[in-house]
């Protein structure tokens, strides 16, 4: 059974960090890439990032480059995106994601698709 756990949100003030962690299951990282999302309230479901262990790609949206840095772990069977700078507009629950998908075409348009796979989601918080 494939799963995704999120992990590491939090409350924190503008210009901190925080390290995001998803964990994986019923599958490794050489077998799916892994897209992170986000969503504020009343706001679109916005793709922020995308890592393919297999072949060492990123990606990022130009929102969140330069802040935003996404790898993995092959042992710990994890991801992890790392937010440098935080700014208020940078609240909002995030997710990993993933689907059969990318084990053919990796990040390929990942933020324009909508994978089958997500876990619940972290809460990150940024206060001014």
């Amino acid at each position: 059974e494939v799963q995704l756990v999120e992990s590491g949100g939090g409350l924190v003030q503008a210009g901190g960090s925080l390290t995001l962690s998803c964990a994986v299951s019923g599958f490794t990282l050489d077998d799916y890439a892994i897209a992170w999302f986000r969503q504020a309230p009343g706001k679109e479901h916005k793709a922020i990032s995308c890592i393919s262990t297999s072949d060492g790609r990123t990606h990022y949206a130009d929102s969140v480059k330069g802040r935003f840095t996404i790898s993995s772990d092959r042992a710990k069977n994890t991801v992890y995106l790392q937010i440098n700078s935080l700014k208020p507009e940078d609240t909002a629950r995030y997710y990993c994601e993933t689907d059969e998908v990318t084990s053919d075409h990796g990040c390929l348009d990942y933020e324009y698709y909508e994978f089958d796979y997500r876990g619940r989601g972290t809460q990150v918080t940024v206060t001014s």
